[in-house]
Formats: C-alpha cells, sequence, structure tokens
C-alpha cells in the first residue's frame, strides 16, 4: 500500500462535513479523533477496514467515508442486536450504505472471519478488548491497528503481536488523541526506521507527546518522508 496524500486529505475533509450531522446517545467521540482515523486509513490506501464498537459512531462515519475513497469495505461488527437499527440509521443518514457491512454477535467469534485486515479499530471501554486485539489477523505486508478509547493507563498492544512470528516489524505507540488512543503499525522494518548521515539506525519517534490534553482545539496531520518511507504524526495546534 502507497501513502497518498490526496486521498486522506479527501477523506479528512468528507468527515469534518459528515460528523457534524452525527448525533450519539452516549458520550461522543472528539472530532479531532474521528478525522485522524479517517485521514489515516485513507491515506495509506486501506481496503479492508474493521471496527469493533457497540454502535455506529463518528468513528463508523470516518471509516466508511475512508473506505469510499478508497474503494473498500467496511465491517463492523456491534456486540449487541439492540444497536443494529439505530446504527444503520446513522449509516443511512451518511449515505454511506453500501460501503458497511454490520455484522452482530460475539466479537470473539466474529472477528476471526476477518482475515488479511488492513486498517481495524476495536473500542476499548470493554474489560475484554486485549483479547479482541490479539485475535485481529492483519496484513502482514503494512496495516494498522488502533486501540481507541484508552483511558487513563490503559494500553493496547504495546507492540507485541506473536501472529506475526517474526515476519514483520510491529511498533506501537500511544497518542493523546481523543480519549486515549494506540496505533500499532505492522509492516516492513525498513518502514519504521531511518539511517542519519553516519548510517546509523534510528528509531522513529513521535515527540512532544504528552498524555495530559491540551484545552485547545487542534488538529492531527500525517506526513510521508518521500525518500525513507517514514510516516511522521504532527498535532498542529490552532492556538497557543
Amino acid at each position: 500500500m502507497v501513502w497518498s496524500p490526496q486521498s486522506a486529505a479527501n477523506a479528512y475533509l468528507d468527515t469534518v462535513k459528515l460528523c457534524k450531522d452525527v448525533q450519539e446517545s452516549n458520550s461522543p467521540i472528539e472530532p479531532e479523533s474521528t478525522q485522524f482515523l479517517s485521514a489515516f486509513a485513507a491515506g495509506m490506501s486501506a481496503q479492508h477496514i474493521v471496527e469493533v464498537s457497540p454502535q455506529a459512531s463518528q468513528s463508523t462515519v470516518a471509516l466508511a467515508v475512508a473506505a469510499r475513497q478508497t474503494g473498500g469495505r467496511l465491517v463492523c461488527i456491534l456486540p449487541q442486536s439492540e444497536s443494529l437499527v439505530e446504527s444503520k440509521q446513522v449509516i443511512e443518514d451518511s449515505g454511506l450504505t453500501d460501503i458497511v457491512e454490520f455484522k452482530v454477535g460475539d466479537p470473539y467469534k466474529l472477528l476471526p472471519e476477518c482475515e488479511n485486515v488492513d486498517f481495524s479499530v476495536v473500542d476499548c471501554k470493554s474489560e475484554s478488548y486485549t483479547g479482541l486485539l490479539k485475535l485481529l489477523d492483519m496484513n502482514s505486508a503494512k496495516s494498522v491497528v488502533v486501540a481507541n478509547n484508552l483511558l487513563g493507563e490503559k494500553s493496547g498492544l504495546g507492540g507485541e503481536w506473536r501472529s506475526l512470528q517474526g515476519k514483520s516489524a510491529v511498533r506501537s505507540a500511544k497518542h493523546p488523541i481523543g480519549k486515549g488512543m494506540e496505533v500499532t503499525m505492522i509492516g516492513k522494518s525498513a518502514e519504521f526506521v531511518m539511517k542519519d548521515s553516519k548510517g546509523l539506525r534510528q528509531e522513529r519517534k513521535v515527540r512532544g507527546a504528552s498524555r495530559r490534553r491540551s484545552r485547545n482545539k487542534s488538529a492531527w496531520v500525517m506526513k510521508v518522508d518521500e525518500v525513507s518511507g517514514e510516516e511522521h504524526l504532527f498535532r498542529i495546534p490552532q492556538s497557543i
């Protein structure tokens, strides 16, 4: 998969527009979180996107927007059938019905059916989220796992992914996006490191990351180094 700045930008703008009309009965997901998910999934040209969530939300709309941009599809797994009608309505109101497939039932049984996933998002409010993360069958060439709503000291995969058996490099980092989000990137080791002028390997680091949330509005921007292929995450505040 090749990074597409144009797809990322298009998905970002579409998500901003559509999510303004999405009203949620539970605590709303912060806009910056949905915009980040949509731009990231679309920018990396993800075709097979999977989400595990109690109900369709702004994040579902964001991922569906990304799938539409890439010509892919979103599978949304709902643990409870009670949320299906409302979830379908959210997607229908957003004009994304043809992009989303809902599956209702035990995520532990349904998730293994999703193979070679490019981009996945798991809502980690449930205490059983760790087991779900380990069940994911991800694309070993290049894929992303997002553990969303990691409140407080909660952690996700932490860079561990035994199912790949050393075939790919894995790196995880927790970011102060929304209520806490861990992004795990899976792929070739060359994509996660770069060489300095002396030829020494340097691990990619996200500078300035903090668990303390700013009161100021901000936007998240992904920038890809055209030479190294390294992906950089920047937080741009609208006010200081």
